[in-house]
């Protein structure tokens, strides 16, 4: 891992003004998305300008992408409020010192994973799991935030308990507030769709009506904080943000409440996976447009950075973006000095334009969340998963459900622990295929797919998977049933090009197997073994004590064990 870096070495001035024209831009973007995602958080709004700041700087320290816009995300939000919420009052001062403790936390277990290199672990969680999950995530936050839209006050975790509880509260709703919310929406939805193109027929030149489409929500703040003011909305019941705290954070530890880190640790380590696979999956997609290159323990180093400077600085869990790297990178972003820079904007925003956002209504927040996270949700991958895998369609199915009726935590577990358990079952059954020689040919193929020729002494099986715990007592019975059923049999050739890995339960099953062939007067032989399964073989004394020989093609062993059947299908 690199310490130091290395984008600093030759940067240049064309690159900073890159960098600061992006960073411009971020912040503009990042300004209302973080008091947003606060909220959602159930947070003081300030919390998210702390996580704003020195989060990116100790990203941009230790990061290995150039472009990776960290700070507060909604599913992350989404994950603190579900882990805090049953735990104290929102808002209220332990709530937010527990969400800088689960910030340190997520921060040591980060580091430590990239101080033993476990990027790796985190390919446990699948695309189907990742993707029906930011799916739920998004509906649940959505459902979520229209009690803000409506003016009324409800709970829940679960989408049978926000519906209810929404509907319960229609008689109570809020007309001006819903109006707000309303326009809102209505406005945040045309910039996003109709701005750029309306900026471009009026002669904008491409770039900057993308800029200034993209700052759209700062348009809907700036004109609510307006319209509040000047007709006293505020008095009228319209909730707003309220007095923000104007200065820079205080650095100060969490309280270290070792009962309750205990309590916290397994949500900040299931944050800390989910945040870092959403981090690597929009790090590696925009670095490939460039062709650099994405370390994953060097992002668990600087994800762990972001998240340890978050907890000392009010702030709470943060990750990569995709919404903001994505404008980060089109920007023009060249470097993580941009980042920098970003925090800088931030950074001057709180000391000096905090007092400006006292009657931003909190509609208009939430009006952002929704805007921001319907962009997540994609039902019709459930529908292209479902057709090309049931068994990852059904990972991702139930992660989806799992996430709306059960709570953010439950959900992710059961597609993580559905995802293994069909994958232990779909490799405990592999698919092992009697194979022939194609005639005119040296390759063997599936007998029940091609016209082969087949040797009445000699079958060929080929096996497609790795033989490990799960599948090796099939493989004895699989073999079992082939040799009962062709008593004129003398050699099985086990051909393993499909075998990347043989584990101890697995070469015992192959003893069995040698030794049971042996009293049936059958010789077991091997074929087309890779170098790193020999290797473990030799290991061993398997090599020395099963009989056979080990050929380097099928088409050797067919050679040695039945030439005139291997030189007839040859001819024809």
């Amino acid at each position: 891992m690199n310490w130091r870096p290395s984008w600093l070495h030759g940067y240049n001035r064309w690159q900073a003004g890159q960098d600061g024209l992006a960073a411009l831009i971020v912040s503009l973007m990042l300004i209302p998305q973080s008091l947003a995602y606060a909220m959602l958080a159930g947070l003081p709004p300030v919390s998210g300008l702390y996580a704003s700041i020195l989060p990116l700087l100790g990203y941009a320290l230790f990061g290995s992408s150039r472009t990776l816009a960290v700070g507060p995300v909604a599913v992350v939000s989404l994950m603190t409020a579900a882990t805090l919420g049953p735990l104290f009052a929102p808002g209220s001062a332990e709530y937010v010192g527990a969400a800088m403790l689960l910030a340190l936390l997520s921060g040591l277990f980060l580091v430590a994973m990239a101080m033993l290199r476990l990027g790796f672990v985190a390919n446990f969680l699948s695309h189907p799991v990742i993707s029906g999950f930011i799916s739920a995530s998004g509906i649940l936050i959505a459902v979520g935030q229209l009690k803000h839209i409506f003016g009324v006050a409800i709970g829940g975790e679960t989408l049978w308990q926000l519906l209810p509880a929404l509907f319960g509260q229609l008689p109570a709703l809020h007309g001006t507030t819903l109006a707000i919310g309303a326009g809102s929406l209505l406005l945040l939805w045309w910039v996003r769709s109709y701005l750029k193109p309306c900026l471009l027929r009026c002669g904008v030149a491409p770039a900057l009506a993308g800029d200034l489409a993209k700052a759209g929500p700062v348009l809907a703040i700036v004109v609510s904080i307006l319209l509040v003011t000047w007709l006293q909305l505020d008095q009228a019941g319209v909730k707003v943000v309220g007095a923000v705290p104007q200065g820079l954070p205080g650095l100060r530890l969490p309280v270290l409440d070792l009962q309750l880190a205990l309590q916290l640790l397994p949500a900040a380590v299931l944050i800390s996976l989910v945040g870092f696979v959403e981090s690597v999956s929009v790090a590696q997609t925009l670095a490939a447009k460039r062709r650099q290159r994405i370390e994953p323990d060097q992002e668990l180093l600087g994800l762990g950075a972001a998240n340890l400077v978050a907890a000392v600085s009010g702030g709470f869990p943060v990750t990569g973006g995709f919404a903001r790297s994505v404008v980060n990178f089109e920007a023009g972003a060249q470097t993580p000095m941009a980042g920098v820079m970003t925090a800088a904007g931030i950074a001057v925003s709180v000391l000096l334009f905090t007092p400006l956002l006292h009657n931003l209504p909190q509609a208009v927040l939430a009006a952002t969340i929704i805007v921001a996270v319907l962009g997540l949700v994609d039902l019709g991958s459930l529908k292209r998963t479902w057709h090309f895998s049931r068994a990852d369609g059904a990972a991702q199915g139930a992660t989806l459900g799992g996430v709306l009726l059960l709570g953010v935590e439950n959900g992710i577990l059961l597609g993580v622990g559905l995802s293994l358990l069909l994958f232990l079952w779909r490799t405990s059954r592999p698919h092992v295929a009697v194979v022939g020689q194609l005639p005119g040919s040296e390759h063997f193929r599936n007998v029940e797919r091609h016209s082969v020729v087949q040797s009445p002494s000699v079958l060929s099986l080929r096996v497609d998977e790795s033989l490990y715990f799960p599948n090796a007592r099939y493989l004895e019975e699989r073999i079992g049933e082939l040799i009962a059923a062709r008593p004129l049999v003398r050699h099985l050739v086990l051909m393993c090009s499909g075998v990347n890995l043989i584990d101890a339960s697995a070469l015992d099953s192959l003893e069995a197997i040698a030794e049971r062939l042996r009293s049936a007067g059958v010789q077991l032989h091997l074929s087309e073994v890779k170098g790193p399964v020999m290797d473990q073989l030799k290991r061993s004394d398997f090599i020395e004590c099963f009989g056979g020989q080990v050929f380097v093609s099928q088409y050797q062993a067919q050679q040695a064990l039945d030439p005139e059947s291997a030189q007839r299908a040859l001819a024809r």
